[in-house]
């Protein structure tokens, strides 16, 4: 199975339409999209606008391949289920997105093994006509190195803390910071 996914916020009508398209063309029933607010209406994906988050994670879990704008979470839990993603950045000179941010994420996982960067349509085509050779990136370690704990630990628990972590903490605890 291949999921698409484009977020929730904005329509990325692009990416579903040309996903859709190659799906028609190789009849393709297995791709399922999670497609957000977009315009077009795929003929071929099975496609949701937005599914619940504990049945998003198992089609993620389940896939083979994921296809994605380029939003950190899609990459991160590809990475983590050890997926291979195809990613396309919403180009905001098209007016798919306010900034040019998600081709700065690109830029920043692009090159890890498992990712595959499709700037435009004819792109992300000639990386679906290969989808079934895509590999992954190995998967994340679900937890953290006990160096990292050590560290994290010690920091909160460090008796003189910084001046932010009193003032937040002055703050949820409803006192003023200039009180203590």
């Amino acid at each position: 199975m291949i999921l698409v996914s484009v977020g929730t916020q904005l329509p990325f009508d692009r990416l579903i339409r040309t996903v859709d398209q190659w799906a028609t063309d190789h009849r393709r029933g297995d791709v399922i999209a999670q497609i957000g607010p977009t315009h077009y209406r795929p003929v071929t994906m099975k496609s949701f606008s937005h599914i619940p988050y504990d049945s998003f994670r198992d089609l993620q879990k389940r896939c083979a391949v994921m296809i994605c704008h380029a939003g950190m979470g899609s990459i991160i839990t590809a990475m983590e289920f050890g997926k291979p993603i195809i990613v396309m950045p919403r180009n905001h000179q098209l007016g798919e997105h306010r900034n040019g941010h998600q081709f700065a994420t690109l830029r920043q996982f692009g090159n890890r093994p498992g990712i595959y960067a499709a700037d435009t349509e004819v792109e992300l085509l000639q990386l679906l006509d290969r989808v079934d050779e895509l590999t992954a990136y190995p998967t994340l370690n679900a937890k953290a190195p006990t160096s990292f704990i050590d560290q994290l630990a010690t920091f909160v628990h460090r008796p003189e803390k910084p001046p932010a972590i009193r003032r937040i903490r002055h703050l949820l605890s409803g006192k003023r910071a200039d009180a203590a």
